[in-house]
């Protein structure tokens, strides 16, 4: 069973006012402790499943990078413990275990035997670890002439020469070129398919939308949320935005699903309904169906200038197409408190089949990282069915003909 249990797990540094400080405690065993400890994590409870793929993320400096540090082994926990079963794979710091004067092909077999692997073994895979990595006659160079990329590539296909039991991946597919990075993720997809469990760092919110199931937060030292990737993230980027969780909360709309709200509250979206054409609201829609999106804003304070944006997005929290008054020139200036403002948006639903969601922003000038005023995740939420056209797929549908000659 390739299951990851961790429990009251905790990881502190001990901070001392001084080097003499030190120096006497190491020296004089028996007195009081002279140092102070400054915890990175504390009390981190969580289980990942047999075959389920988890994704951790936070800001920079929330512990990530030692959580799996200490999951994979290569750190000790302060407290608690960590139980693990079935043959691990670990991708953590980039190029950690290779020996920059060493050729690539050398530090393959080191880093594979570090993996359990014998030499016969590392020997039978090597064909395939130098076609996956695709770094040519460097493999056969040493190390310190490689880029980060380079390192990335073949660090990733030692690790994954053999689909492992439990894969742990940190930030170190975030260098490197796009198309070994598609490939890369395309490899821990079918990994985790049949039954890899994984577990992600990352900062990309495509990636760990689209290949996990869920995901958990790191703020300050401890778990503050987990969930489903898209609530997760949504949580996440309102919070990074407001720079304040205590003005991030999550509600239940009248539809069953849960809405991520922040921002100062100096306006609001009042009501936002879906509808078609004639202004009837509907939850299911046709492919390329002409819609309508009307939307109440009211000011909660005067406001100097009024910026209204709008972002469909998949199932998955993808962007699909989003844009602003500003971008429009539509910006609205001097609102007066208790105004109420209504935007008609129209658009044709050229979307693929599948359930996607709108999201809503108030902000001044061009973007709502300055002063947001309210952001509103998951304001509604629709499906979109194919009728009357012929099969496609794909996020978009694209009028357009095929045309045939034969000789």
């Amino acid at each position: 069973m390739s299951q990851i249990i961790v429990r009251n797990l905790g990881k502190a540094y001990k901070r001392y006012p001084s080097k003499w400080s030190r120096l006497a405690e190491w020296m004089i065993p028996f007195s009081k402790d002279r140092h102070t400890l400054n915890w990175v994590l504390q009390d981190l409870n969580f289980t990942v499943n047999p075959g389920e793929a988890v994704g951790i993320i936070g800001v920079n400096g929330a512990g990530k990078s030692t959580l799996l540090k200490m999951i994979s082994g290569t750190s000790q926990p302060t407290t608690g413990s960590v139980e693990m079963s079935g043959k691990v794979a670990a991708l953590l710091e980039l190029g950690i275990g290779f020996h920059p004067d060493f050729t690539g092909r050398q530090n393959a077999y080191m880093a594979g035997q570090l993996l359990g692997y014998s030499v016969d073994q590392i020997t039978a895979m090597m064909p395939a670890i130098e076609e996956f990595a695709e770094i040519g006659e460097y493999i056969d160079q040493p190390v310190r002439f490689y880029s980060s990329g380079m390192q990335m590539r073949l660090a990733f296909s030692v690790a994954t020469a053999r689909r492992p039991d439990i894969l742990i991946v940190d930030e170190a597919l975030s260098v490197g070129d796009n198309y070994f990075q598609h490939k890369s993720f395309d490899r821990i997809r079918a990994y985790n398919k049949l039954g890899t469990t994984l577990l992600i760092v990352s900062h990309d919110k495509g990636a760990v939308q689209g290949i996990c199931d869920r995901a958990i937060l790191l703020s300050g030292g401890s778990i503050a949320m987990q969930g489903s990737p898209e609530t997760v993230m949504d949580y996440y980027n309102a919070m990074i935005a407001e720079r304040d969780p205590a003005n991030v909360q999550q509600v239940l709309g009248h539809d069953g699903n849960v809405q991520t709200i922040s921002g100062t509250g100096e306006a609001r979206v009042i009501k936002a309904t879906l509808c078609d054409e004639d202004g009837k609201p509907v939850e299911v829609v046709k492919v390329g169906q002409a819609l309508q999106i009307q939307v109440e804003v009211e000011a909660f304070a005067d406001l100097p200038e009024l910026v209204f944006g709008y972002q469909i997005k998949d199932r998955l929290g993808q962007p699909v197409f989003g844009t602003n008054t500003f971008h429009t020139k539509q910006l609205l200036q001097d609102l007066r408190t208790g105004q109420r403002v209504r935007y008609v948006l129209r658009f044709p639903a050229n979307l693929g089949e599948g359930s996607y969601s709108i999201s809503f922003a108030l902000h001044d000038a061009e973007n709502h990282l300055a002063k947001s005023y309210e952001w509103r995740d998951r304001a509604i939420v629709f499906n979109v069915v194919i009728v009357g056209k012929d099969h496609f797929v794909g996020l978009a549908w694209l009028p357009s003909s095929i045309e045939v000659q034969r000789d």
